[in-house]
Order: structure tokens, then C-alpha cells, then sequence
């Protein structure tokens, strides 16, 4: 049976997911907006973009970026800001081709990228890094070519600003401890299927435009 549990508190819904379903979205919660949290799953793989305090033992040792399978783990949310140096009102809704920054809930570190190699692919890593500079910055590419704004459970692409590299995952790089079991989260620069996300779970401010 499905069920759709939401609490309204001020200005955002609180999205509960109980066998992965819902059944219904209120129109002012389906776009992203800046200021929400938001869980991203890998399609390939349904592994949720992940960190955590534990860093790199090589490249540029900075904060780990994983995949993890655990749907239910709180330090998966990621914040949605404006990109480096701009403002982004909560509640703006996000068009396909924006350049945002995804901040880490559990840690305040922001998704990142660099020209240091990943530990099991050897391609570019992606950190978690607060820095708050412009390698946090990253172009949200809405896959359907048709909608003009970055919608729940739609398939899209995160593309590094500066280095023109796709936040990237493959179930075949799997980390041994300390991190067992999950999966390195790297860029390349080929597109594909494992350059492909979407985005279901989340605490969600509505619209500011809606009424």
C-alpha cells in the first residue's frame, strides 16, 4: 500500500517516503528551489550521492563523495545554494542550465571537483571541500529537453563548471574499509548512463512564486 505523509512547516514540505513511493505533489513543490535538501540517486546503480568525515588516503585528501546504498541515510541530503559568489533566494525555483552548489547537510562542505585523479577509476575526483570557490560550481542539464525548470523525478546530468567533467558513478568501483560497500562518486568527460541522476527524497521549499 502507498502512502504520502507530509508535514507543512512554514514555507516547506517535508517529504516522508515510505516504499519509495508517492502519490501525489503539490504543484508548489514540484520544482527544486534553492534552499532545499535533496537526496540524489544514481539511476544505474540507485545509490545515493553520499559523504561523510572520512578523507581521501591519496589525491587531494580532502572530504570523500561516495555512493551509498542506504536510502535512509541522513548525510545524503545536499542544499541547494546559488552558484559561488551569487545569491539565490529560498524558494526560487531552478531552470534547466542554472550553475548551482550542492552543500553537504552533515558536514557544510560543498560538492567539488579538481584536476586531482579519483582512487579506484583514476578519473577526476570529486571532494567535498570549503573552500567556497568556483570549483563548487556545477550546470544542472535537464535530460528532457522539453521542461524549462530542474523537476522532481526528472533524469538530468551535473556538469563541473571548470573542468567541463559529469559527476559520474559505476557499482564496479566499491571502496574497502573504512567505507566498505560503497561506491566512488568521480567526473568524466564522457556522457552516458552513468552520468545520470535523479531526485526523489528531500525536505522541499515550495515555489515562492506559487500561490
Amino acid at each position: 500500500m502507498k502512502f504520502k505523509i507530509i508535514f507543512a512547516i512554514t514555507t516547506f514540505l517535508v517529504i516522508l517516503m515510505i516504499n519509495s513511493q508517492v502519490l501525489e505533489i503539490d504543484e508548489g513543490f514540484f520544482f527544486f528551489t534553492c534552499g532545499s535538501a535533496i537526496k540524489m540517486t544514481h539511476i544505474p546503480s540507485s545509490y545515493k550521492l553520499h559523504s561523510h568525515s572520512v578523507a581521501y588516503g591519496s589525491g587531494s585528501g580532502q572530504q570523500s563523495v561516495t555512493g551509498l546504498p542506504d536510502a535512509d541515510d541522513p548525510e545524503s541530503l545536499w542544499i541547494i545554494k546559488g552558484a559561488h559568489g551569487e545569491s539565490c533566494p529560498r524558494g526560487e525555483p531552478i531552470e534547466c542550465g542554472s550553475v548551482i552548489r550542492l552543500k553537504h547537510s552533515g558536514t557544510n562542505k560543498f560538492l567539488h571537483s579538481h584536476h586531482h585523479r579519483s582512487p579506484i577509476s583514476k578519473q577526476q575526483e570529486v571532494s567535498a571541500f570549503d573552500g567556497l570557490d568556483t570549483g563548487d560550481n556545477w550546470k544542472v542539464i535537464c535530460l528532457d529537453k522539453s521542461t524549462t525548470y530542474w523537476l522532481r523525478e526528472q533524469k538530468f546530468q551535473l556538469l563541473h563548471v571548470e573542468t567541463s567533467a559529469y559527476l559520474f558513478a559505476n557499482e564496479e568501483y566499491v571502496y574497502n574499509n573504512p567505507i566498505s560497500g560503497q561506491i566512488e562518486v568521480s567526473a568524466t568527460k564522457k556522457t552516458g548512463e552513468n552520468t545520470e541522476w535523479a531526485v526523489q527524497e528531500g525536505i522541499y521549499f515550495a515555489d515562492r512564486h506559487y500561490n
